[in-house]
């Protein structure tokens, strides 16, 4: 028997996880009263045959309920049933973003600020954040990126560290992306745009990856870059930051930044923890 508690921040996907499990095929119950989880976690593991896999719901919509949980789970310990939890945690700035687009409410918000209601929420929660096995941000991931995370979670059983990486190139004549945690500038490499045949090409084509990194300098600084992440990841987990995102730019994020990014997603890949690379200016220019 698995069973899994979904919790976190309003706005940070809970329900599209929940729906994710369900394909999965879990048993998900959402927003059930708090007093009857162990009951619910009674039933699914002692009293029926027929279910292996449970997801429940919970977030802020509890109320009042949410302040007993700690007891709650605690009796599901005595109980000795093992569970998991699962937070999801999303930045501030892209959850105001995501209410505005869908002009839903916060439940906490009423007539106020949804900034406030979402602080207040941090800390309500915050036990729960404390406790969790999972912790997912999905402050910069697609639908399909967080997918991937829950199927290697909790379908594929795979093992799971709560940190993602994102390598994201740029164009500094379009500005430095604001969600950038490190940047670095790669104008100092040879520049594809001043060989003709290469100039409407990009970093995804081979023609410019081979140019770019058949300089020396190149080679040097993927190396360095390469032993400065695996450097700093691990005591970044340790902090307790669940996300990176590493930017790399040149002039118009098209030929350079692309090709650096490309090379050291490769680098860094069959690490154990989940990462994605992304080209914001490629298509630019």
């Amino acid at each position: 028997m698995r069973f899994v508690i979904v919790t976190g921040i309003s706005g940070a996907g809970k329900n599209t996880v929940l729906k994710m499990l369900e394909d999965a095929e879990y048993f998900c119950v959402d927003n059930l009263p708090i007093q009857l989880i162990p009951k619910m976690a009674q039933i699914a593991v002692v009293e029926s045959r027929n279910i292996s896999k449970v997801a429940l719901g919970v977030d802020i919509r509890s109320g009042d309920g949410l302040k007993n949980l700690t007891e709650i789970l605690e009796q599901i310990d005595d109980m000795q049933f093992d569970y998991e939890i699962l937070f999801l945690e999303c930045a501030t700035e892209v959850l105001i973003k995501r209410y505005k687009e869908t002009r839903h409410t916060h439940p906490l918000a009423g007539k106020g600020r949804v900034e406030e209601a979402i602080e207040e929420e941090r800390r309500r929660t915050k036990f729960l954040k404390e406790r969790s096995k999972y912790i997912i941000d999905t402050s910069q991931l697609l639908v399909r990126d967080l997918k991937t995370q829950i199927d290697k979670i909790f379908v594929d059983n795979d093992q799971f560290d709560n940190f993602y990486l994102t390598i994201l190139s740029f164009g500094f004549k379009y500005g430095v992306p604001v969600d950038s945690d490190l940047v670095f500038d790669v104008r100092f490499l040879p520049n594809p745009y001043y060989i003709p045949e290469l100039r409407p090409k990009s970093g995804r084509d081979k023609e410019v990856y081979d140019y770019v990194m058949a300089s020396r300098e190149a080679r040097i600084f993927l190396d360095k870059l390469e032993d400065m992440l695996d450097f700093l990841i691990p005591n970044y987990i340790v902090e307790g930051k669940n996300q990176l995102v590493v930017s790399i730019g040149c002039t118009g994020g098209k030929h350079r930044s692309v090709t650096l990014a490309n090379a050291i997603t490769k680098r860094m890949a069959g690490r154990k923890f989940g990462m994605k690379v992304e080209h914001r200016d490629v298509e630019k220019g």
